[in-house]
């Protein structure tokens, strides 16, 4: 589809990388009706990199069930088999694709590269399994991968006494120099900047000569239910986890359990599909959806009614009805007022979505965000000022004001959450053109397929 070149704000989150110009991209599909739609969502990208780790380090084979296929899950696939462990895709039952099989190393070896491309779990998570191998691990990935923050998993495999040359830089690439064994003990680690650090030196934890002892040592700690869900995983697998106060974990040394696993749905890929139910009204159900979880996605429940719409519970199902139109022709979608410090991944979306009420909305606790795939804070900004709106950008979140939008191209800067963003925002607003809706590959390769039927 051609469209004609579009002037966007000054913001860059790519620098010199960022084209000026869009000539060519998705053309989000507008809602023409209210919807009556039941979707079923691929496996957790966070259960399943964080069952991979700990299937790859446990002391027999397991079984994952319905894991999620996507650019992340295979890079950490592609990582874990470099240092040593088979991973094989078996039958499975599920809707989308096959079961993995995981058959740990006798012996992790480095002497060997790992990409990351964007993906968090992978650039954090894999260091501290690469330190109890033997040989050089060269850790890189995509370019703006570089600018992600990793001083707390480089600094705390330091202060385990992990040989890890970085130049430096405090972020990729770099070399960690793997003896096949880490002492552990007590450590202190400051992870303002993002739970992954926590979550990565806690899943290795179990295989270090002394567990792990670790305290955070900054004034705040996002995504807390992310950790959460760490010491769930090693739990669930016989490891002697515990957190005896805030913002300390300790890990007992031992054995990591082999056990088959069933994943659940990814709840936060979900938000887009049961946001749309609140932007074109009708009703969007969701499958599978657990009755107990540790996913951040799960909040959405308690979040969305906060806009205006009805939610509904069922075993294994949520349902998301869109609020009543208002009778001067609003969408009756409500401002608010949100902290999401746990619930930073929601926020592009909940923010497409705030752009679309009839009210101001603030949304804060969301200052890290920035350092996710791209600055989501000045690109959410940047792209919906672009399209006609009033968003300001605040110390710690956004501030979003009603203004009425029009078509033009958005620019997902390789980010999935920024992409499905732009899809949100082009159920109400013809011709909004997202220049790379490929993206959404790095947690949900189905998304524009799974929107068409949405809408269909």
């Amino acid at each position: 589809m051609q469209i004609s070149p579009y002037s966007k704000p000054e913001f860059d989150p790519y620098g010199d990388n960022r084209q000026t110009d869009v000539d060519e991209g998705w053309l989000a599909p507008v809602a023409l009706r209210e919807l009556s739609a039941v979707v079923s969502i691929p496996g957790s990208k966070s259960l399943t990199n964080r069952e991979l780790v700990l299937a790859a380090l446990a002391d027999g084979p397991s079984t994952l069930h319905a894991p999620l296929f996507s650019r992340d899950s295979e890079l950490m696939i592609e990582g874990l088999t470099s240092l040593g462990a088979r991973i094989e895709r078996i039958p499975g039952t599920g809707e989308f694709g096959s079961d993995l099989r995981v058959t740990p190393a006798d012996e992790l070896t480095g002497s060997t590269t790992i990409d990351c491309g964007l993906a968090g779990t992978v650039m954090r998570f894999l260091p501290p399994v690469a330190a109890l191998a033997l040989g050089p691990t060269t850790f890189d990935g995509d370019e703006h991968a570089r600018t992600r923050p990793m001083s707390g998993v480089i600094e705390g495999l330091r202060g385990l006494g992990v040989d890890l040359d970085d130049d430096g830089r405090g972020a990729l690439p770099f070399t960690v120099h793997g003896f096949g064994r880490v002492e552990g003990g007590t450590l202190e680690i400051d992870a303002s900047a993002s739970s992954q650090f926590v979550s990565a030196l806690l899943l290795s934890a179990p295989r270090f000569e002394h567990g792990l002892d670790l305290r955070h040592t900054g004034e705040r700690l996002p995504s807390l239910p992310h950790i959460e869900m760490t010491l769930a995983s090693l739990a669930s697998r016989g490891v002697k986890v515990s957190s005896p106060e805030t913002g300390r974990w300790v890990v007992e040394p031992g054995p990591i359990g082999a056990i088959d696993v069933t994943l659940e749905p990814d709840l936060s890929n979900a938000a887009p599909f049961l946001i749309a139910a609140v932007v074109a009204g009708g009703s969007v159900t969701i499958t599978d959806w657990p009755d107990e979880t540790t996913q951040v996605g799960a909040q959405l429940a308690d979040l969305l009614p906060q806009f205006g719409a009805r939610v509904d519970r069922a075993p294994g199902r949520l349902t998301v009805f869109g609020p009543e139109r208002s009778a001067d022709g609003g969408r009756g979608i409500r401002g608010v007022d949100l902290d999401l410090s746990e619930a930073g991944e929601l926020a592009p979306n909940l923010a497409a979505l705030a752009a679309l009420a009839d009210e101001p909305s603030t949304l804060t606790g969301i200052g890290h965000i920035r350092h996710h795939e791209t600055d989501r804070l000045a690109a959410l900004v940047a792209e919906i000022n672009g399209l006609g709106g009033n968003v300001s950008e605040l110390d710690d979140g956004l501030r979003i004001e009603p203004a009425p939008l029009r078509g033009g191209p958005w620019r997902a800067y390789a980010d999935h959450r920024m992409a499905t963003s732009g899809a949100i925002i082009g159920l109400a607003v013809p011709g909004v053109v997202v220049d790379d809706i490929a993206s959404t590959s790095k947690t949900l390769p189905q998304f524009p397929e799974l929107w068409g039927r949405l809408l269909a």
